[in-house]
């Protein structure tokens, strides 16, 4: 379940730095969520929609198709609040077909919201709201430049000097394509993102806030969780990201990755490099946390491979063909939605 604000393919980038074929490689099977690229015919879609008909249906289909009793589902950025809250009204009403969770760099407690709060305020949201809110798109081109601002120094006047000053030709870079790829988001989804995580808070108080018609608690997420931060993340502060463990009610492994909200994601472990920060220890102080955790070389995908295993039970022969009678495959990879380009 990646962001909705950026592409699917930053998880595949490159076969040497690609999380899916690390997956496949350790014997998983990977189904992967391509978000839509809104027009303003997605105008009128809203939080519940990407809850209901993205993370909850995706995880229907993906059982469907692969027979599978139950399966491990991760979600990065705003994928995993998404991921988190559809987990929660499963949970609620009984279902059982998730076995574990990993959240990559996600916020679900927003008292410290990063780099981004400085954007948000009443009044700003409030005219979202009135121009958006009740239908319309919020352009991508839009929410591209805020995030280049909030690192300036690295996005935005290495290119003019090397560019605008020095006639040199942009870098080729992959990781720069992917970032300047951006989304437009649902006026109606965004706001009320905005506004009830943001602004106020409030998916960390049980039942606090209903989506597709469930009061939702995150206390009811008694799954294995896997949850990874970033000691430089300015999008989602580790801090935010640790307090996800005292939401959580299942057995919760904290990890803290060297890097920042995306090269300490896409840290791959063939290369070895960087490091990573785990403890049993579970403290309410994340400094607290931090000053009991041990310092492990490489890659965190090692660690999070070896604490997946137990939940993907026994393997099975690979598949030979793709889809299943109810759901055909639709077309060639990587689909025609990660191709359309924000208007």
């Amino acid at each position: 379940m990646p962001p909705c604000i950026n592409k699917f393919y930053i998880l595949d980038l490159q076969p040497a730095n690609s999380f899916v074929r690390f997956a496949v490689e350790h014997g998983l099977t990977v189904f992967m969520v391509s978000w839509r690229n809104p027009d303003a015919s997605c105008g009128h879609f809203g939080w519940d929609d990407y809850v209901g008909q993205g993370a909850m249906r995706a995880i229907e289909v993906t059982r469907s198709i692969s027979g599978a009793d139950k399966v491990n589902v991760v979600g990065w950025c705003v994928g995993g609040t998404i991921l988190s809250s559809a987990l929660a009204i499963l949970r609620t009403r009984g279902d059982e077909s998730v076995a574990s969770v990993t959240l990559l760099t996600t916020m679900l407690d927003f008292r410290e919201p990063g780099d981004l709060g400085v954007f948000v305020d009443e009044e700003g949201v409030r005219q979202r709201e009135q121009t958006i809110g009740n239908g319309g798109i919020y352009r991508g081109s839009e929410l591209g430049f805020v995030f280049q601002t909030l690192r300036s120094k690295e996005l935005i006047w290495p290119n003019v000097i090397n560019n605008y000053l020095k006639g040199k030709s942009p870098e080729r870079f992959d990781l720069l394509f992917w970032n300047a790829d951006v989304t437009n988001l649902p006026g109606p989804m965004y706001c009320w993102y905005i506004r009830n995580m943001y602004l106020e808070n409030r998916l960390r108080e049980p039942n606090r806030l209903t989506m597709c018609g469930t009061s939702v608690d995150l206390g009811r997420v008694d799954l294995p969780a896997y949850v990874l931060a970033t000691v430089e993340d300015h999008i989602v502060p580790w801090r935010s990201a640790y307090r996800t463990t005292g939401l959580f009610s299942g057995n919760t492994r904290f990890v803290l990755g060297a890097s920042g909200h995306i090269a300490g994601v896409i840290n791959p472990a063939s290369k070895n490099k960087r490091s990573y920060w785990l403890s049993d220890k579970r403290c309410e102080d994340p400094a607290a946390w931090l000053a009991s955790a041990d310092e492990k070389p490489g890659s965190w995908w090692n660690d999070w491979i070896a604490w997946l295993k137990p939940w993907a039970e026994d393997q099975v022969p690979a598949r030979t063909q793709l889809g299943s009678n109810l759901y055909p495959p639709g077309e060639v990879a990587p689909g025609r939605y990660v191709k359309a380009k924000a208007n």
